[in-house]
């Protein structure tokens, strides 16, 4: 995501952790009941949540991060989307992200780090996300 700062920031969409979403907000009994878990974001700052969530119509304190998907880091919003009836539908939680110092990931992309591809919002809330790109497959599969 280019339109975060003066350098590319971003979310691995593709590792889940072991930490349930409940963990979160331990005081929210309601939350118990879910089985989903938070992803790995990136290596920076990984005392940070950021999430990834679905909506029609732009929301304060989100950026949008392709059509249709925004993304944000505010407490309140988290909230507001988990005091839904169905909480995690169309939203993904991360701990930390990814970021580049400015003209790093240029560098990275030039030198065949990073395969550039157009953004899939269904690849990111899917439920198939740990594999989200066609023709990827589990090692030993």
């Amino acid at each position: 995501m280019n339109n975060l700062g003066s350098a590319p920031a971003g979310v691995i969409i593709n590792r889940p952790t072991k930490i349930g979403v409940s963990r979160l907000f331990p005081d929210l009994e309601r939350l118990a009941q879910l089985h989903d878990k938070l992803y790995f974001g990136g290596p920076v700052e990984i005392e940070s949540v950021w999430f990834l969530f679905r909506t029609d119509k732009p929301r304060e304190h989100a950026i949008q991060a392709v059509d249709g998907v925004y993304v944000s880091a505010n407490r309140e919003l988290l909230l507001e989307l988990l005091g839904r009836d169905k909480p995690m539908d169309g939203l993904r939680i991360f701990i930390g992200h990814s970021g580049w110092a400015p003209g790093q990931l240029e560098a990275e992309i030039a030198r065949g780090d990073w395969t550039l591809g157009p953004a899939e919002p269904d690849a990111i809330f899917n439920g198939k996300s740990e594999h989200p790109w066609p023709g990827e497959h589990t090692p030993g599969a």
